[in-house]
């Protein structure tokens, strides 16, 4: 076992002191606008890029509880921001925990989940260094253990012990959407529950909530922008018109417009419309030339979209009305030259986006602030990268494993993951956190 920096976890619920070296800052680039840090549990010591709090999940009594301490294990491990050390070295624990045999084993927090006889779980968190329990809650549970719901409830859990670790809450909670033979399916953050919600479609976008998606529809008639609620299941036509194809649709941050793509003879150009109906309103005019895949700033004020108006795509930012556009990624006017699918990140700062590069694509970020450009993957084909609501997480579609499927990479580490198996996979949207269903 790799050994450890010791580190002191301390309760604080008040506001992070703006500048301390805490491990909230992994979360907080540098450059980034001052915003007020939510409460939470900070390590005392001084924060190192890269190093990580080491934590164990102890076993769960119950006919769930080996599968209660799998899921909260691996969704700390999923976070990137913690060393999970392997339940199989924890010491036996009846009643308090021997606090001198886990600092041996380097473990900073201990996490104590206890399935209650309400079917709901108890969760205490252990300082090693101060030798007491730093923060403890019951979470409800549905009483389908192991159900699709039951699961996301428990990834609610470890996401909120997150954040009293760090002070920012995880993306457990979350969910995929993407396209897989002609259809959206939506698979959990952990690879869980892949499940298909649409009878055709295809470049699916979150509704805010995570309570429906929208997406197009290309069946060579009336090509509409569809919505679908994920609840009941029902759905609805946004937009449709015979001859004309409507596709790569974004939603903004409010829930209240659509932005998508329209296409004809003569080019594609942007449009916006409300998303509970309303006439469409034209952003771009490209004169032949396309603009498509747009992505909403997090303040729903700008968008970032995809336009070969300079002689070959690259991705430009403008005004939602189309106004002060700009080119963002820097052309070097060569035939092989091809920036496309942007994905605006939460907090702001980014912008990833595909790249041909070496004759292969490979997924990128741009620096809003200073225009620095940072190589995200280097292996197989990459395309269409969708943020996760951290800023921290992409999830994309490669080919470095042979059939297209989707991958997560932690764009901190490098560190990456397989999220999708079986048919070909693209197309992929990364919801907002959720709530228990």
């Amino acid at each position: 076992m790799p050994q450890m920096m010791s580190r002191c976890l301390s309760l604080r619920m008040m506001p992070l002191i703006p500048g301390a070296l805490l491990v909230v800052a992994a979360a907080v680039p540098t450059g980034a606008s001052a915003q007020p840090q939510p409460p939470g549990v900070s390590l005392s010591t001084r924060y190192v890029a890269g190093q990580k709090t080491a934590v164990i999940v102890l076993p769960v009594k119950g006919v769930s509880g080996d599968s209660v301490t799998t899921i909260l294990a691996r969704d700390f491990d999923y976070s990137d921001r913690f060393n999970v050390v392997s339940t199989s070295t924890a010491p036996l624990v009846n009643g308090p925990p021997n606090y001198a045999l886990f600092s041996k084993l380097g473990v900073d927090g201990i996490v104590q989940p206890t399935l209650l006889p309400s079917g709901w779980v108890r969760v205490a968190l252990h300082d090693v260094s101060k030798k007491s329990v730093l923060n403890s809650k019951d979470f409800p549970l549905p009483s389908a253990a192991l159900s699709p719901a039951w699961r996301l409830a428990l990834h609610g859990v470890s996401d909120a012990v997150e954040e009293w670790i760090t002070g920012q809450r995880g993306i457990a909670q979350t969910r995929i959407a993407f396209t897989r033979g002609g259809r959206v399916w939506i698979v959990d953050s952990d690879r869980a529950n892949v499940t298909p919600v649409t009878p055709g479609g295809m470049s699916p976008q979150w509704l805010p909530g995570g309570r429906g998606l929208v997406y197009s529809v290309l069946d060579g008639v009336r090509n509409p922008i569809m919505a679908t609620d994920l609840g009941t299941g029902s759905q609805r036509t946004l937009v449709s018109t015979p001859g004309i194809e409507h596709s790569s649709p974004a939603i903004a941050p409010d829930g209240r417009t659509v932005v998508y793509a329209r296409g004809t003879e003569s080019g594609t150009d942007l449009y916006a419309m409300p998303i509970e109906g309303g006439a469409p309103r034209r952003i771009t005019v490209g004169r032949g030339r396309a603009s498509t895949q747009p992505t909403f700033s997090p303040d729903g004020q700008r968008i970032a979209f995809m336009s070969d108006r300079s002689g070959h795509p690259e991705v430009y930012i403008s005004d939602l009305d189309g106004t002060n556009a700009e080119l963002l990624t820097a052309a070097a006017f060569g035939d092989r030259d091809y920036r496309a699918g942007p994905d605006w990140s939460p907090d702001g700062r980014l912008v990833a986006f595909q790249s041909r590069n070496g004759g292969t694509f490979q997924i990128m970020t741009i620096n809003l602030r200073d225009q620095s450009v940072k190589f995200v993957t280097n292996d197989g084909r990459n395309d269409d990268p969708s943020w996760a609501p951290d800023s921290r997480h992409l999830v994309f579609s490669s080919t470095r494993g042979g059939t297209r499927q989707l991958w997560i990479v932690d764009i901190e580490t490098g560190r990456s993951r397989q999220l999708t198996f079986g048919s070909e996979a693209r197309l992929s949207a990364w919801s907002p956190r959720l709530l228990s269903q």
